[in-house]
């Protein structure tokens, strides 16, 4: 029997968005993955979240519901390796983006990731390729980093945020479920406080929880 390819793609997720299908999308097909592991990271340690993981969870179902592969679920980790080595997994494929890469020496433990998991780093055309060679050049494995490309969208989870708080549309910026729920929970709505000049509504009204 032919081993399992097995793909794992984290993050927030605070919205998911049109990049993170699209990136999964590509890489599930560059690496012929059987499985792809999405996770949503809980407490991630990097940033801060607008809501719960719950929520984002939900979201995040939606949003790779067109992937057959796509298994989606909680991250208790906040940190790649811990979740990495808690997974135990023969040999995976850790997909991210060209960003996280270059910021792979600010994580925990980046020889020990690699160690656990191979990368599949998605660039787009334009990005530095200097910046990812730098990195690769510090590292121990460098056999174990492939690079992939994938069409540049350019959206990101906090540019949505503050398009919804202003307001503003953001058709085409995530998938289009993903866009009415976001709608029908009224999320990351700005609402006036005056201690605090307003803030993000980062959780649903009462009676309006995701089923």
């Amino acid at each position: 029997m032919a081993a399992v390819s097995v793909g794992i793609f984290g993050g927030a997720f605070d919205p998911p968005h049109v990049g993170h299908v699209e990136l999964a999308r590509v890489g599930t097909e560059r690496f012929e993955l059987d499985r792809l592991l999405v996770r949503v990271v809980e407490d991630p340690g990097h940033k801060e979240v607008s809501t719960s993981p719950q929520i984002r969870l939900f979201l995040a179902e939606l949003a790779f519901a067109p992937l057959d592969e796509a298994e989606i679920s909680l991250d208790p980790f906040p940190r790649t390796v811990d979740s990495l080595e808690a997974l135990a997994l023969d040999d995976p494929v850790f997909l991210l983006g060209a960003d996280e890469f270059a910021a792979l020496s600010s994580w925990k433990d980046p020889e020990r990731v690699l160690a656990l998991a191979r990368l599949g780093v998605a660039t787009r055309p334009g990005f530095a390729r200097s910046r990812l060679d730098e990195v690769l050049a510090g590292l121990e494995r460098p056999d174990r980093v492939t690079f992939f490309e994938i069409e540049p969208l350019p959206v990101s989870s906090s540019e949505i945020r503050s398009r919804v708080a202003q307001g503003q549309p953001i058709d085409g910026l995530v998938p289009p479920a993903v866009r009415a729920e976001i709608d029908r929970l009224e999320l990351y709505r700005r609402v006036d406080r005056p201690e605090d000049g307003g803030m993000l509504r980062g959780e649903p009204t009462e009676g309006t929880t995701p089923t």
